[in-house]
């Protein structure tokens, strides 16, 4: 199988193109090949596929064998993938996901003719509780239709949290002290497992630096702490922008780099996300 291995500020993925290799157990490759120590090392493997509905189809597996709806952080390089590749030559395109066809526009250094950033339509945002989903009678004072700002019981510590869905499921969480001391290997999994949410959950552990930066460690449902999650960026910035802490501007800092996040703060309008997309390696396995 030949593959390509690319990064999003360090949140990196296996792309195959699955209109040429053909791979019988996606879940077993995911598995195998993400291991750091015996695979390639990745935070999963991404097939960049046919549509009928779209220019191509993003179909996502995490390093635990798990079917993920979207990344922010993959389908930049997804776009990446297909421009610098000459699977297409539009700078704008439609990428079928799970989570919805979302429009990406593409910036392209002329020298090269490369991809250099993506700014990705996301869609709007999900915010009533059923459909994130997490289930309101675990936050205190949930009317049902939103949760922003409030109180969630996990390992017997109350916290003040914030659920989003950018087309999957995040909680976001203000963290009283450095993250840099955050245990997240051991938080992490607490929230990801909790009851309140019946499809697991990505978690966004954040601190406000100023009225447009915030800064962020994830710990991503069935991966673990990633360097960055483009999905749990726009999460952050949503939440932040409802609660009143941000303006509709953040530049959201996560350990592998800096995303910007945009949105108006009308619950039907898109939010976008812009950032780069790096190619590392090209291999066959």
């Amino acid at each position: 199988m030949k593959f390509t291995k690319m990064h999003g500020i360090s949140n990196d993925y296996i792309y195959v193109n699955g209109a040429t290799e053909k791979v019988e157990d996606k879940k077993a490759a995911a598995i195998a090949l993400s291991d750091r120590h015996t695979g390639i090392g990745s935070d999963g493997i991404i097939f960049i596929n046919p549509s009928d509905r779209a220019d191509f189809e993003m179909e996502m597996y995490n390093s635990d064998g798990s079917r993920a709806e979207m990344c922010g952080n993959g389908i930049r390089c997804v776009a990446k993938y297909v421009y610098d590749k000459g699977l297409t030559k539009k700078r704008r395109i439609d990428i079928d996901t799970l989570a919805g066809v979302k429009t990406l526009d593409l910036e392209v250094d002329e020298a090269t003719d490369t991809v250099t950033s993506v700014r990705v339509n996301m869609g709007a945002p999900i915010i009533k509780p059923g459909d994130i989903p997490c289930i309101p009678s675990f936050f205190e004072g949930c009317d049902g239709d939103s949760v922003i700002g409030l109180p969630l019981e996990v390992e017997g510590k109350k916290y003040s949290v914030s659920c989003i869905s950018v087309g999957n499921p995040h909680v976001i969480v203000p963290w009283d002290t450095d993250l840099e001391s955050l245990d997240i290997e051991k938080t992490g999994p607490s929230f990801e497992n909790h009851p309140a949410f019946p499809n697991r959950i990505n978690t966004e552990f954040i601190r406000v630096i100023d009225r447009n930066t915030v800064a962020m460690r994830v710990w991503e449902r069935g991966a673990g702490e990633t360097m960055a999650c483009g999905t749990g960026a726009t999460a952050v910035a949503v939440a932040c922008i409802l609660g009143g802490l941000t303006e509709n501007r953040v530049t959201v800092k996560l350990l592998g780099g800096n995303l910007t996040i945009e949105w108006d703060g009308n619950t039907d309008s898109p939010v976008f996300m812009t950032g780069g997309a790096t190619t590392v390696f090209e291999g066959e396995v």
